[in-house]
């Protein structure tokens, strides 16, 4: 059985009277600074020189310096920036900052498994991990409940690195949720695979395929995007709330046999070997070379597939009928 901490268990004055600085402010920088502030830690915003996000930080209330003067000024740093910006940051602004014992954080494990940086022996090197993307994290928080966190332990240099994570943890909210013991590797490969094999790119390659099999087959674009996309979201509510059983309990007794009869026929065995080769190039590293390789020639094949999928059918009916439904906007 995983072993899972909450507040109760969480000893948070570890962290009391450190200095903690937030590298970046974006989805999850400002969730986590926020939430941390809220909670009545000492948190300063590190940013790169003509930053957007600087005075968004400043009006919420931060003091705002650069990376290197943020790292400087702080005994834990988490790095709350794009994967493939970290390794740059840290041996220029980072790595030239860090005192003995200081913590060196990750909200993502990508880095450290992968070995793109490589923190001296003299630190704690730890991550919090909050399965929520950023604005959804610092929402729930706000309202006074948490998402889970995921808690890893690299390098335990002090002998209270695990503590002092896991009172981070508490300070963004996870130990109201809780917060779940993992491993760099587990977290970084686990969250690729999901982001890739069912959230991001599973759902999206199904809702486009779906949308294609039926307007292909003569039914009306409207029909279509209601069918496979705008529905998805109350289906996804009730397996979120309930499991899958939840949502079965809540279909038709027609959609249920639909659901156990059709549905291994559309993701078969040819699927799930897709997703282990997906998964395979995860493990290798071979997808994080391939990203990593990508950004350094300027995001060629991203910016091409990104344009692609904005102008798909289906994104295009779909800005249709968003616009003349403004009580979406409540639901995100």
């Amino acid at each position: 059985m995983a072993t899972i901490y909450y507040d109760a268990d969480i000893d948070t004055s570890s962290l009391k009277e450190s200095t903690i600085a937030v590298l970046g402010y974006g989805s999850q920088g400002h969730a986590h600074a926020l939430n941390l502030k809220d909670s009545g830690y000492n948190v300063v915003i590190g940013l790169y020189e003509g930053s957007k996000s600087k005075e968004i930080a400043e009006a919420d209330g931060f003091e705002v310096l650069s990376n290197a003067e943020a790292s400087k000024r702080a005994d834990v740093i988490m790095l709350c920036l794009p994967d493939t910006t970290q390794p740059k940051v840290y041996r220029e602004d980072v790595a030239p900052n860090l005192d003995e014992g200081d913590m060196l954080m990750f909200a993502h494990g990508f880095n450290i498994h992968y070995e793109t940086i490589d923190p001296p022996k003299n630190v704690d090197v730890t991550m919090i991990a909050p399965k929520a993307p950023g604005h959804r994290f610092r929402s729930v928080f706000a309202s006074g409940s948490g998402v889970p966190c995921l808690i890893a332990v690299h390098q335990d240099y002090t002998g209270r690195a695990h503590a002092r994570a896991l009172a981070y943890g508490s300070g963004v909210g996870g130990g109201r949720a809780g917060i779940l013991e993992t491993t760099f590797k587990e977290e970084t490969e686990t969250d690729l695979f999901g982001e890739q094999a069912v959230l991001c790119g599973g759902v999206t390659s199904l809702i486009k395929a779906g949308y294609e099999v039926l307007t292909e087959a003569g039914y009306q674009p409207e029909s279509a995007y209601f069918e496979v996309l705008h529905e998805l979201k109350l289906i996804v509510d009730m397996i979120y709330e309930g499991g899958l059983e939840g949502m079965r309990y809540s279909i038709s007794t027609t959609a249920e046999y639909g659901d156990y009869t059709r549905g291994p026929q559309i993701v078969d065995e040819h699927v799930k070997e897709n997703m282990r080769e997906a998964l395979r190039q995860i493990q290798s590293g071979e997808f994080a070379r391939e990203w990593i390789a990508e950004n350094d020639e300027g995001l060629p094949r991203y910016s091409r597939l990104q344009k692609e999928n904005i102008g798909h059918p289906v994104e295009e009916i779909g800005r249709e009928l968003r616009a003349m439904m403004p009580f979406l906007k409540s639901t995100v």
